[in-house]
C-alpha cells in the first residue's frame, strides 16, 4: 500500500515527466543522381550528399538525437514529402528539431506571385529532372520553398514556443551544376543556375548580400533558424577533407557541432561562418542565416 502511495505521489508531482523534450533529426542526402557515364541535358550530375549525412549523423547520435535519414534511391520526391509528414507528426511540444538537406537545388519559374525575384527555390530529389518536357516532366518533383515552408510551420506548430527548429540546406540555386574529376584541384558544385521554366524563362538572379534576415516571431510557435551555404547568386562549391568530399556547410557545421552541444541559442553558427570565411577554397561563397531569434 505504502509503494502504491510513494508511486501515485511521484505521478502528481511531476506529471510532465513523458513529454520531456526530445531530440529528432531528419536528415536528406543525395550522391548517386545517376548511374550513366554520359548525362542527358535533364539529368543531373553526381555530388556527394550521402557523405555529409553519414558525418552529421555520428555526430548528432553523440547528442542523443533521434535520426531519420533518406539517402540516394531511397530519396524520391515520394519519399521525401512522406517522411517529412511522418517526422512532423511525430514532433512533440519541446523538441528540438534539426533537418538538413544535402542536395542539388534549383530556381522555379514561380506560378502564384508570391516571389518578388519571380522564381521559387527548391530542393531537388533523386527523380528529378533538370528541364521542363511538356508531357514528360513538368516539375512535379522538384520540392519548393513553398511546400517545404509548410512542412517547416507544421514543425514548428506541434513543437511549440518550448522548441526551437534547425533547417541546414547545403544545396544552392546558382552555379554551374558543374562536376570535375575527382582531383584534389577539381572543383564539384551543387545546384545549376538554369532555371526550370514551362515558358522558356531565363532565371536572373537577385543580388541579395544579406547574410542575416530576421524571420518574424510567432508567440504560438517554436523559434526557427535556416541556414543556406550561399547566397542565390553564388557557388555552392564541395570540399575535399583526407581524400572525402563533403557538402562545405554540411563540413563545417558537423565541425562546430563536434565542440558545441546544439541548442535554441543560435550563437554557434557564428563559427561556422567564421570557418567558411576563412577557408581559401570558399572566398566566393557566404553563408545565409535567416532566424526567427535575435542574435
Amino acid at each position: 500500500m505504502y509503494r502504491i502511495a510513494v508511486i501515485l505521489a511521484f505521478i502528481i508531482t511531476f506529471p510532465y515527466i513523458g513529454n520531456a523534450q526530445q531530440k529528432r533529426a531528419f536528415l536528406v542526402g543525395i550522391s548517386d543522381y545517376t548511374n550513366k557515364t554520359a548525362l542527358s541535358d535533364d539529368d543531373w550530375g553526381n555530388i556527394h550528399g550521402t557523405n555529409d549525412v553519414e558525418l552529421l549523423s555520428k555526430t548528432l547520435r553523440k547528442q542523443k538525437f533521434r535520426i531519420t535519414t533518406v539517402k540516394n534511391q531511397q530519396a524520391t520526391a515520394e519519399k521525401i514529402r512522406k517522411g517529412l509528414n511522418e517526422f512532423a507528426r511525430s514532433c512533440k511540444p519541446g523538441d528540438l528539431v534539426y533537418l538538413h538537406f544535402s542536395c542539388h537545388g534549383q530556381p522555379v519559374e514561380d506560378k502564384n506571385g508570391d516571389e518578388a525575384d519571380k522564381w521559387d527555390e527548391s530542393i531537388i530529389p533523386v527523380d528529378a529532372k533538370m528541364v521542363y518536357i511538356k508531357g514528360r516532366y513538368t516539375g512535379e518533383n522538384h520540392i519548393l520553398d513553398d511546400e517545404l515552408n509548410g512542412y517547416f510551420r507544421t514543425i514548428r506548430k506541434n513543437v511549440g514556443p518550448k522548441g526551437f527548429v534547425y533547417v541546414i540546406v547545403d544545396a544552392c540555386h546558382a552555379g554551374t551544376s558543374y562536376r570535375g574529376d575527382e582531383e584534389e584541384d577539381s572543383t564539384i558544385v551543387r545546384g545549376t543556375n538554369r532555371g526550370f521554366s514551362s515558358s522558356g524563362k531565363i532565371f536572373t538572379p537577385k543580388i541579395d548580400k544579406r547574410g542575416k534576415i530576421k524571420i518574424e516571431n510567432n508567440a504560438q510557435m517554436a523559434g526557427i533558424c535556416i541556414v543556406e551555404a550561399c547566397r542565390s547568386y553564388q557557388s555552392n562549391s564541395e570540399i575535399c577533407e583526407n581524400g572525402v568530399y563533403y557538402g562545405s556547410l554540411s563540413f563545417y557545421v558537423n565541425k562546430v557541432l563536434q565542440e558545441s552541444r546544439l541548442g535554441r541559442n543560435v550563437s554557434w553558427l557564428n563559427k561556422v561562418s567564421n570557418y567558411i570565411k576563412s577557408d581559401i577554397r570558399l572566398t566566393r561563397q557566404n553563408l545565409v542565416i535567416e532566424t526567427s531569434q535575435n542574435r
